[in-house]
């Protein structure tokens, strides 16, 4: 079952964004192992990502074994903080 992840980063820029994506992301219009689809813009009070994942597996392991490697250690120009996240099961994905 496919799973999505939004992640809200108050305060978050376009800036910010275009570090971060590029130190996670495996090139640039390339998305993650298991990753099917990928949105970003930004939103009231900062900026917004919504990432699907063909399952909850493949977002944990991308999560664990990229994502938050590469957070922890900083990326330069990158998002300064955790951001505010929600899950769900995608009971609905159309392409």
């Amino acid at each position: 079952m496919a799973y999505a992840v939004v992640h809200h980063f108050p305060g978050g820029t376009k800036e910010q964004y275009e570090a971060s994506i590029a130190a996670v992301h495996p090139g640039k219009g390339v998305l993650p192992k298991g990753q099917i689809f990928h949105a970003a813009g930004p939103s009231a009070g900062g900026w917004t990502i919504v990432a699907v994942h063909d399952s909850k597996e493949s977002w944990e392991q991308f999560r664990d074994g990229i994502l938050m490697p590469r957070m922890q250690k900083g990326i330069p120009g990158g998002f300064a903080a955790p951001p505010q996240e929600t899950v769900f099961d995608v009971h609905n994905l159309r392409r």
